[in-house]
């Protein structure tokens, strides 16, 4: 079963990896096997979104935006029943839909605490619907507030706390509310069998998270960032943006965990149908 891991002990262990020279490589897992594998390749953070169970189920990771099923329900039991009893020591986060009017949030929160999560991250997120819909969840109180307002509560309770973002007013929004690690989120991933067909340059991509980055670090230097989405989905995709940001990792959910999947299965099965019988 997974160590909770209090929130300095989670910050020690994130600014010892930097100090070290490494990146901070963060790992989605829909499933006990991804956050198996991904401990075992020596992962710094394990983060369990609704989506991983749309995605291990072959469907597009964007499905966890919409109403298939309870987000925060389904973390729960992705964590408790299948996560956590496979990781050993690694931290592992939870991602938290905070603006779900149906829950009293900081009981919540006390349960992802006391279900063994050391952490949380903002998703489902209203950050990544825009135009009209964004406009009408604002209006109506289920903006990206309170999602702020989560991550402060999720402080005061001592888990780590992590979110996305997708514009730098939003970036300094969670810098104020006293995040530890922001996450620039450049759009859905792309690549294998049911990623973006669509995505910004990575070039762009680039420049998108460095300006996320800068806007979180006016308010708090301190803060932790790490790239995430669109045409970063490989190790040579990560390189070029740690190289063109001040960014200090990645964190990866489809990258992470479906497309790996994705190329070892249909490779395993086609070596075995080129076989020949005697």
């Amino acid at each position: 079963m997974a160590i909770r891991y209090s929130h300095d002990q989670v910050v020690a262990r994130i600014a010892a990896t930097i100090k070290a020279g490494s990146p901070i490589i963060a790992a989605g897992a829909g499933n006990g096997l991804s956050a198996k594998c991904a401990e075992l390749g020596g992962i710094d953070l394990i983060i369990i979104y609704n989506s991983g169970r749309y995605r291990m189920d072959g469907m597009p990771s964007i499905a966890g935006l919409m109403a298939y099923g309870n987000a925060n329900d389904i973390v729960l039991e992705l964590g408790e029943r299948h996560v956590l009893p496979a990781v050993k020591t690694t931290p592992v986060l939870a991602g938290v839909c905070g603006t779900d009017p149906t829950r009293d949030m900081r009981r919540f929160l006390r349960q992802i605490v006391e279900t063994g999560f050391s952490g949380v991250i903002n998703y489902p997120t209203v950050a990544r619907f825009d135009g009209n819909i964004r406009r009408d969840l604002e209006s109506v109180g289920l903006g990206f507030a309170r999602e702020t307002e989560m991550i402060a509560m999720a402080r005061e309770i001592d888990l780590y706390t992590t979110c996305y973002v997708r514009t730098p007013e939003e970036s300094r929004q969670m810098a104020i509310a006293g995040v530890d690690l922001i996450v620039p989120h450049v759009g859905l991933t792309t690549g294998g069998t049911i990623g973006a067909k669509n995505a910004v340059s990575l070039e762009e991509a680039a420049a998108a998270t460095q300006a996320m980055l800068l806007a979180a670090r006016e308010v708090n230097p301190a803060v932790i960032v790490l790239a995430h989405g669109g045409p970063i989905a490989e190790p040579e995709e990560v390189a070029y943006v740690l190289k063109h940001t001040d960014a200090q990792g990645f964190v990866g959910a489809s990258s992470m965990e479906r497309l790996p999947v994705e190329r070892a299965i249909v490779k395993v099965v086609r070596d075995l149908k080129a076989l020949t019988l005697k």
